[in-house]
């Protein structure tokens, strides 16, 4: 039995129980941030021999360079022939879905000319090199290096580094070969701040990038967090969470089980059910009961679920619809008669999955667009990862001879209003005597 939270908008104490349950604060303490300033700074003064010492250290490595740290791309190339073909398929499959998905991201560069000449526009240039943190250890994500990986290329970066610890020198092959299919142009086993340090600072071996992306543990959210201005990051992931809107008229198996998939990636996980429907919230409750016991992660889900997990009783879906938007999910399913309508209505959510046969499953791997998504609440300003993460907009300017003439009588009132002198001199010395 699972003792999931019960949560009524028509009880008085409603916003505050809802509130306690989204709190959410990382475990990252003094000790954590000491301990990774400390790695950040050494890694920043010495570089590959910093680097070296701590994989050896954290990750039982024998190794003395930086050399024998970096895996050549023959054998990420070689690991496609030693994965099960069932898994290779699966990975092209996946590779080709989110690929194409991302082709659709490409911005373009545009300009506009005035009626005096003035061109103005916006150039569209991808990053020069960007960095891929990769999980190593007991977890393996070949789907994660597919979602990072291949909206950079798409947009067209020159280098991906990829990042990836290899503890006791054990290297994963279905990682290798997503990194091998995704287009990943240097891979190294380490991990860790460490690993974040040398892709932030750079060292002899390894240059550095423009961008940092890729989930990781504490250690390594914290360490991208401090390095953030001296090189961009996609973002500072809370834990995995999903929300499901029900009119009742799914198999409560199916919900059950798409609460389950969240609430099994670790006790923090956050799964919410919301419903108009008092008696399906029941049938629910009884499909996760008779479940439970058949999961492989059975102790993980049931403390997730019951942490952290709720469901909410609603008076109708409009409502459900206005819960949602505060909660703002990273995953939001809306299991409902006409989702497309509803999801109009949706103003924050990392995704929306539409529809009862649209398993949140499905887009962590394959349907297409990327799983990388804002968590705890950041869906109100933020968006999934995607094409537009590895592009930046340079803004153009081409003033004519008649041009300067308007804008520098413009500017020149505007800087002297702000006794900005040389800034007004210098738009005055254009204008045409």
């Amino acid at each position: 039995m699972v003792d999931i939270k019960q949560l009524k908008t028509s009880d008085s104490d409603f916003q505050q129980r809802l509130d306690a349950l989204l709190a959410w604060e990382s475990v990252s303490d003094t000790s954590v941030g000491d301990i990774v300033k400390e790695v950040l700074a050494n890694v920043k003064a010495n570089g590959d021999k910093a680097v070296v010492e701590y994989s050896c250290k954290f990750d039982r490595l024998d190794v003395t360079t930086m050399a024998e740290l970096e895996i050549p791309l023959s054998r990420a190339k070689a690991a496609l022939d030693l994965i099960p073909d069932n898994q290779l398929v699966a990975l092209k499959a996946a590779a080709d879905r989110v690929r194409s998905y991302h082709e659709h991201q490409k911005q373009e560069s545009w300009s506009y000319t005035e009626a005096d000449g003035t061109v103005l526009g916006q150039q569209v240039t991808a990053l020069e090199r960007a960095g891929l943190y990769v999980p190593g250890g007991k977890a393996a994500y070949p789907s994660s290096v597919l979602m990072n990986a291949i909206p950079a290329k798409v947009a067209g970066v020159d280098e991906l580094i990829m990042v990836v610890p290899t503890p006791d020198g054990v290297v994963n092959n279905l990682v290798l070969a997503a990194a091998a299919i995704a287009g990943v142009d240097r891979i190294f086993s380490i991990g860790g701040a460490q690993a974040i340090a040398a892709l932030a600072y750079g060292t002899e071996t390894i240059p550095q990038v423009d961008k940092i992306v890729g989930p990781g543990n504490i250690y390594v959210a914290t360490a991208k967090g401090m390095v953030f201005g001296t090189v961009g990051i996609d973002m500072i992931a809370g834990p995995s969470e999903i929300l499901v809107i029900c009119d009742g008229k799914t198999n409560p198996d199916w919900i059950a089980m798409d609460l389950f998939s969240q609430a099994e990636h670790d006790e923090d996980a956050q799964s919410i059910l919301i419903s108009d429907d008092a008696e399906f919230l029941k049938q629910v409750k009884l499909s996760i009961d008779r479940l439970l016991p058949t999961m492989e992660r059975q102790d993980i889900i049931q403390k997730s679920l019951a942490d952290r997990g709720a469901f909410i009783l609603v008076k109708d879906l409009d409502e459900a619809v206005d819960v949602s938007n505060f909660i703002a999910p990273e995953h939001l399913e809306l299991s409902v008669e006409e989702p497309m309508a509803m999801s109009k209505k949706i103003r924050h959510a990392g995704a929306i999955f539409m529809g009862r046969y649209t398993a949140e499953a499905l887009g962590d791997y394959c349907a297409g667009p990327n799983h990388v998504l804002p968590t705890s609440r950041t869906a109100r300003f933020s968006s999934p990862l995607g094409v537009y993460d590895f592009q930046k907009r340079s803004s153009l300017i081409k003033v004519s001879e008649q041009g300067a003439q308007t804008l520098g009588n413009i500017a020149s009132v505007l800087a002297r209003g702000e006794s900005l002198t040389a800034h007004a001199r210098s738009a005055e010395y254009r204008l045409k005597k």
